[in-house]
């Protein structure tokens, strides 16, 4: 299992969120596992749980998001997770060139659980839905809090503005297999 805490993006800190750390867990043969854990949850804003589905725009509200990068490529996926159990997945060929979305054959499957100063996201991805391992990540998260308030989360983030799909991010590796 892998650990990494969350910065939030200079030029848009948060309101009350006071971190975040995600674990990638990738033993499993069936499953890539991601929990973040949001600290300081006072103002977040949750989307509504509705019924498990694709759905364009997810990140224009709180959402977990993985980019996937074969370390033999410039390729790349990207899994948009909402608490609301809504999700998708595309793929591009390049930097933000050719986004198409992906085929999968099952779907991903996330769970909210909501503590009284903190919120757990557990998401597992099928094995099978990615792309090649072993490969490049970019574990990352959109917040939303009160008054509208966006903050942008990543291992690293590159200069300038928000960037998730920018190269620098992608700062954890999904090794080829992961023995328990």
């Amino acid at each position: 299992m892998q650990t990494h805490q969350l910065i939030a993006h200079p030029s848009h800190p948060p309101l009350e969120v006071s971190g975040i750390e995600a674990r990638l867990r990738s033993d499993d043969p069936n499953w890539l596992r991601i929990r973040w854990r949001i600290d300081g949850v006072g103002a977040l804003i949750l989307p509504k749980i509705g019924t498990k589905a694709r759905a364009d725009g997810l990140w224009q509200t709180t959402c977990f998001e993985l980019f996937v990068r074969p370390q033999d490529g410039g390729a790349y996926s990207e899994w948009n997770l909402s608490p609301s159990r809504r999700w998708n997945a595309y793929d591009f060929d390049s930097y933000r060139e050719g986004m198409r979305e992906r085929d999968v054959a099952r779907e991903p499957d996330g769970q909210l659980h909501a503590g009284s100063s903190f919120v757990l996201f557990d998401a597992a991805i099928p094995r099978g839905a990615l792309p090649r391992l072993p490969a490049d990540v970019a574990i990352t998260a959109v917040l939303e809090e009160e008054g509208g308030i966006k903050s942008y989360w990543s291992i690293v983030h590159p200069e300038g503005k928000p960037d998730f799909h920018h190269t620098a991010c992608f700062a954890a590796t999904i090794p080829a297999t992961d023995a328990p």
